[in-house]
């Protein structure tokens, strides 16, 4: 895959089969795309484990935050990462520690890393790079 397109049915599948979500970068600001997206996944029936070091030990949306993806209590389908892409290597390197894996690694709206995501790929994650779970959720289940 050249992380440059995805087919429609790759990303349906990932949202519908979607239970767990563990997201990387989450907000306690509102202002904030994470945070925004958050709720709306929650919203719509999603759980959210939100993991930032700044905030660990905080709760979120009812959720404790925690500092990293080791310190999740819980597997997760999806990781949805809102960080600066020169930290992807770094993330790809934890997604590849979890056990079990999640099935899907996505990289928020504006963030890109292709040799993190071919390195998460080669490993049998599917990986979606620089698009926003929210909008594509809206578009392809017809959610408002």
């Amino acid at each position: 895959m050249t992380h440059d397109s995805y087919p429609d049915a790759l990303i349906r599948d990932i949202l519908k089969t979607t239970k767990r979500i563990a997201l990387v970068g989450a907000s306690a600001n509102e202002a904030r795309p994470s945070w925004i997206v958050t709720k709306y996944l929650l919203d719509r029936g999603y759980r959210i484990l939100p993991v930032n070091p700044t905030l660990e030990g905080r709760t979120l949306f009812g959720v404790p935050v925690v500092g990293t993806l080791a310190g999740l209590a819980e597997p997760v389908d999806v990781v949805e990462v809102f960080r600066r892409p020169e930290y992807l290597p770094g993330h790809a390197e934890e997604i590849l520690a979890m056990a079990p894996r999640p099935a899907a690694v996505w990289f928020q709206l504006g963030i890109r890393h292709d040799g993190a995501a071919e390195r998460l790929a080669r490993a049998g994650i599917r990986v979606v790079q620089d698009r926003c779970m929210m909008p594509e959720h809206r578009r392809l289940l017809r959610v408002a």
